[in-house]
């Protein structure tokens, strides 16, 4: 299958601003690319970038006061097949971890997990380890938020989430990633694109997801 891939993002800038962002497809998929993702700056400004330690690339760019319009368009290729699911995806003991797996199990700003300890072993430590335990935590969370995008806040944490029962996408993938890593099991958040496949006509605008 063939996607159409994109985006078109505006700010505004009170001030000349140092920006980072991350809006590149993820290495692993730039061979389905059909053209490179390059990233478009209206006004021009140079553009520099690294990648970080989870192989994202990041591009660096000094905004100067005003509007800036910042997007790409291309197309990727996709078999159109859901994800593999592993029904026997079996939960590794902490001290059995490899190295790289233990930065996904630190509590940071958004998946404050050191707050959930209690409740993520009350809630889900009689669950069955492995898939059927990540399982009932994507379940949990799937039934305690309610979406709406009138609900987004930008500064909203796990916790938080959990408690006001509300949010968008990136709340749901936030509580869930807390509570998996306050059962030490690794998780991390990732964004991809939201499309209008098998959605009626006229579609909505698209949208990042998490």
């Amino acid at each position: 299958m063939r996607f159409r891939i994109g985006y078109e993002l505006q700010y505004h800038f009170p001030q000349v601003t140092p920006v980072i962002v991350m809006l590149h497809v993820h290495y692993t998929r730039v061979p389905d690319l059909e053209r490179p993702d390059h990233i478009a700056i209206t006004p021009s400004v140079p553009i520099s970038g690294y990648r970080d330690g989870f192989g994202n690339w990041c591009s660096r760019i000094l905004a100067p006061a005003g509007t800036m319009r910042i997007s790409t368009d291309t197309v990727g290729g996709d078999t159109g097949q859901p994800d593999p699911v592993l029904l026997e995806a079996a939960q590794v003991s902490v001290q059995d971890l490899p190295q790289e797996a233990l930065v996904l199990l630190l509590a940071s700003r958004f998946c404050d997990s050191d707050r959930l300890l209690d409740l993520a072993r009350t809630l889900f430590g009689q669950t069955p380890p492995g898939r059927g335990r990540v399982q009932a935590v994507c379940d949990f969370v799937h039934e305690r938020i309610a979406f709406g995008y009138e609900h987004a806040r930008v500064t909203r944490s796990a916790s938080e989430a959990y408690e006001e029962r509300r949010g968008v996408c990136r709340d749901y993938a936030h509580l869930a990633i807390a509570f998996c890593r306050a059962l030490n099991i690794p998780a991390r958040y990732c964004t991809g694109y939201l499309g209008d496949v098998r959605t009626p006509p006229p579609h909505a605008p698209g949208d990042f997801a998490a």
